[in-house]
């Protein structure tokens, strides 16, 4: 019991580390010489996105980075998505819109949109989005200047997620709790290894000639978790790409229910450990159920220490997430159970080897 003890303890003292690593280099974005002016291609693959589309669209005009096309790539929406895309393309040249009439065989629906995308797309850069993603001040001309300032490949974001019920508060956390206390995220830039890539799909953005030779989107059209496929894909091939945690510029409402939520998360959760079930199952183990070796083996001044670091852990990540520290700290206990719940989810897919996403079942 004490080794296993003293193994829990050590590894939150880890967690510690790479919490404070990712909250004291945040990576902030460089201002764009005005002199740099390249045409920036912002590409969006669209379902069903009726309640979301008008509010990013109307958010890219507002950007103060001009020199941009805007192509939406209409997934067979059943609702009203293309009819307020084309209310743009009436009154704005700079905007496109593009229906699917098909899904060809061996490819998954937003994959399919960005590679198509990709295809029209005729800038120097191209900032892929989803369609929930809100955004404002200079994020395209901050990271655009990132990009090239290091010489990035691909330039990755996690958004500030906007939770407004208790189904969110208790699954949303989740995601930046693993990425946070597991990954120092100026790694993901710094060190080759393909075991440091990251990525988050609502906001990617590439150099053009990188991804127009390497075909991304095409080389993982069956993935349903491309992004971190493509990071990994891009390391191992000694392409630079960076991660950055929230930015106070970029935000994203993921899910409206915890069931979506569940749904959403239990499709990648495990990609975040590496694709290892393993992994998955003993980090939930050593988070949810480690403090009982702890109390049972432990001196009481460690004991203190160890709580003490798992409160510390849950109010860095939440400041650096730009969520509420305190829900975070009063729900760690179910937010827990439900990291659980995302894991079993993932084995019970697995099994089917098939899941729902907005109306179509991937295999």
């Amino acid at each position: 019991m004490i080794i296993a003890a003293w193994i829990i303890f050590i590894f939150t003292a880890i967690q510690l580390g790479v919490v404070l690593l990712n909250a004291i280099f945040r990576q902030p974005l460089p201002p764009c010489p005005n002199d740099f002016n390249p045409l920036v291609s912002i590409l969006i693959p669209a379902r069903n996105e009726e309640q979301n589309i008008a509010s990013l669209l109307t958010d890219i005009q507002q950007q103060k980075w001009q020199n941009f096309e805007v192509l939406v790539f209409n997934d067979q929406s059943t609702d009203k998505t293309a009819e307020i895309v084309e209310s743009y393309t009436k009154t704005d040249q700079r905007f496109q819109l593009f229906n699917s009439d098909r899904l060809p065989d061996g490819w998954l629906g937003k994959n399919y949109g960005c590679y198509q995308l990709g295809q029209k797309a005729k800038g120097s850069y191209l900032l892929f989005l989803d369609a929930d993603v809100r955004i404002s001040g200079a994020i395209i001309a901050g990271t655009i200047a990132k990009l090239k300032k290091h010489q990035l490949g691909l330039l990755s974001i996690f958004p500030k997620q906007n939770m407004h019920s208790w189904g969110e508060y208790l699954t949303v956390p989740n995601m930046n709790f693993i990425l946070l206390s597991l990954l120092p995220l100026v790694f993901v830039r710094l060190l080759p290894f393909s075991s440091m890539a990251a990525a988050n799909g609502q906001f990617m953005l590439f150099d053009a000639k990188t991804y127009r030779d390497k075909q991304p989107h095409h080389t993982f059209r069956n993935n349903k978790v491309e992004d971190i496929a493509i990071a990994q894909y891009f390391k191992k091939d000694g392409i630079q790409i960076a991660c950055l945690s929230g930015n106070a510029s970029i935000s994203c409402r993921m899910y409206n229910s915890f069931n979506d939520a569940v749904n959403g998360f239990s499709k990648n959760v495990i990609m975040f450990f590496g694709n290892s079930a393993l992994l998955a199952v003993l980090f939930w183990l050593i988070t949810t159920l480690g403090f009982i070796p702890v109390l049972i083996a432990l001196p009481t001044t460690l004991i203190f220490t160890y709580l003490l670091m798992l409160v510390t852990i849950r109010i860095l990540i939440s400041l650096i997430s730009h969520q509420n520290p305190l829900k975070n700290l009063i729900l760690a206990i179910p937010q827990q159970v439900v990291l659980g719940i995302f894991i079993i989810k993932a084995f019970l897919n697995k099994s089917k080897k098939a899941y729902q996403w907005k109306g179509r079942t991937i295999s």
